[in-house]
């Protein structure tokens, strides 16, 4: 990856963490127990989960996950207990303290960006806080969901499968046409069935049918 590129994604990654920052320091405490789309988490640990993932560089993420016998729940529920605070305040002030850190687990940081934009969106839309992630920011997440299973299988819930954004330049596939925002495609590819429900054509049953 070109320096450029790589200062260029940091920058994104950045930006998505402080903004969404800003809006959890709305939160009460109802809305911070509230569920997300990510599975059983709720958003605090969501958040922790977040700080966790920019706090572990690749030696101590491979040392968390030797531990772990190389179980990612348990990696995962570990990390998750380690950088969440006492209070939901804590918790907050603890994902700031990592908003302009420049640390990931792998040098896959196209995936790290759309780790960011995922669970951001995993927490806006229960709670209904209005944030669409920019569209830099989601047209890079995309390209690399497309293009390999990393944390989620995103390449192969699209496989035979055309996606096409109709708000920016993202086309990945061939096959039945699935179209609709970045956002709805970068969520649908993550299995996330309420962005899936938003999105037209003829291929969306499949995808459907993958994230279910």
């Amino acid at each position: 990856m070109a320096k450029s590129e790589h200062d260029d994604l940091w920058a994104l990654v950045h930006t998505e963490r402080a903004a969404l920052a800003g809006d959890l320091a709305g939160l009460d405490a109802e809305q911070w127990r509230h569920e997300t789309l990510c599975g059983s988490w709720n958003v605090e640990e969501v958040v922790a989960h977040l700080t966790a993932a920019a706090s572990l560089n690749q030696w101590r993420w491979l040392r968390s996950m030797f531990w772990a016998r190389f179980r990612p729940d348990v990696h995962n529920r570990r990390r998750l207990a380690e950088h969440r605070g006492d209070t939901a305040a804590e918790t907050l002030d603890r994902f700031r303290a990592v908003v302009a850190s420049t640390v990931a687990p792998s040098p896959h940081l196209p995936a790290y960006l759309g780790e960011v934009v995922v669970h951001a969106q995993d927490i806006r839309q229960p709670l209904g806080l209005e944030r669409t992630p920019s569209l830099g920011a989601l047209t890079a997440a995309a390209e690399f969901f497309a293009q390999r299973n990393f944390a989620v299988p995103s390449r192969s819930r699209i496989a035979d499968l055309r996606v096409e954004a109709d708000d920016g330049l993202f086309r990945a596939g061939s096959g039945a046409l699935v179209t609709g925002s970045t956002l709805a495609l970068v969520m649908g590819m993550a299995g996330r069935m309420a962005y899936v429900d938003e999105l037209k054509g003829p291929g969306v049953q499949l995808l459907r049918a993958r994230s279910g």
